[in-house]
């Protein structure tokens, strides 16, 4: 598919065509119910009885040291990875144990933006973000090059819709990555570390992109991350993933205020002390 010699007169979306914004209160129902999750790798106990609901239309964030199963468990969410034992619900809907085929309609319903973007370097800008669209069998170049548009145009990237990944910058090439989650419409989004390898002012950028996809996609976010920043300035919940359970679960000023010690060194990157 060839989309570079046209797309720069794709135009930009129109304001009044944005969808709806959600508002400020987060929707009561869950989007997904895990239960007592357990993975092992080899002889590793990744997930030792994860427990969590993530709500419709909220930014829940999950923290934890590396190497404790943070992609393991987002691979779950979607059925990359299948669990041991426990329960994943998305919409009321349980995915563990369904076939490839039956997993296409709870996959079409979620974005994934990729720790590396994972662009392919042979497309182009635009031919990446096209790609889920392809997937699904569109072929259709006007609706392909509309949505295209749409999608760029709402991380501020219509201009180099023609580039390659090689000649734009990490930053660009997550808000890339970012577009490619949302041209399929999901109702979830899934980011992998999203800010990782980007300097302090581009990682701000970028969580203000999540924080404008929540509120005007009206989506379900769920964010892995390392950037204790991004965590203050994006979570309405945080859930802090330790030995393989969820040990802390509250808002983000919850989590700034709490006084448990292992909460604490987390949160201030220093190695835990005074703990039996």
């Amino acid at each position: 598919m060839e989309m570079s010699k046209t797309i720069s007169n794709v135009p930009a979306r129109d304001a009044a065509q944005k969808a709806r914004p959600c508002g400020d209160g987060v929707v009561g129902e869950n989007f997904f119910e895990v239960s007592d999750l357990k993975k092992s790798i080899g002889e590793q106990k990744i997930l030792q009885g994860v427990d969590l609901d993530i709500r419709k239309g909220e930014t829940m964030v999950v923290i934890g040291r590396s190497g404790e199963g943070k992609s393991v468990f987002l691979k779950h969410l979607i059925g990359l990875m299948d669990p041991d034992s426990g329960s994943i619900l998305v919409e009321g809907k349980e995915i563990v144990g369904l076939k490839e085929r039956q997993l296409r309609d709870v996959r079409r319903k979620v974005g994934i933006m990729f720790q590396d973007g994972a662009l392919f370097d042979s497309m182009t800008v635009a031919e990446n973000v096209a790609f889920p669209l392809m997937e699904t069998g569109i072929r259709d170049r006007e609706l392909l090059l509309e949505r295209v548009g749409q999608a760029l145009d709402k991380v501020e990237l219509t201009e180099h819709m023609a580039k390659m990944p090689i000649n734009i910058s990490g930053g660009m090439r997550k808000r890339v990555a970012l577009a490619r989650a949302i041209i399929a419409e999901p109702q979830c989004i899934l980011y992998d570390e999203p800010t990782s390898g980007l300097d302090p002012v581009v990682s701000e950028s970028i969580d203000r992109l999540i924080r404008r996809m929540q509120k005007d996609l009206c989506v379900t976010s769920l964010v892995v991350t390392h950037d204790m920043n991004s965590v203050f300035r994006i979570a309405d919940r945080v859930a802090y993933l330790r030995e393989g359970k969820i040990y802390f679960l509250g808002t983000a000023q919850e989590l700034r205020d709490s006084k448990d010690e292992y909460v604490r060194s987390f949160v201030e990157g220093r190695p835990v002390e005074n703990v039996d």
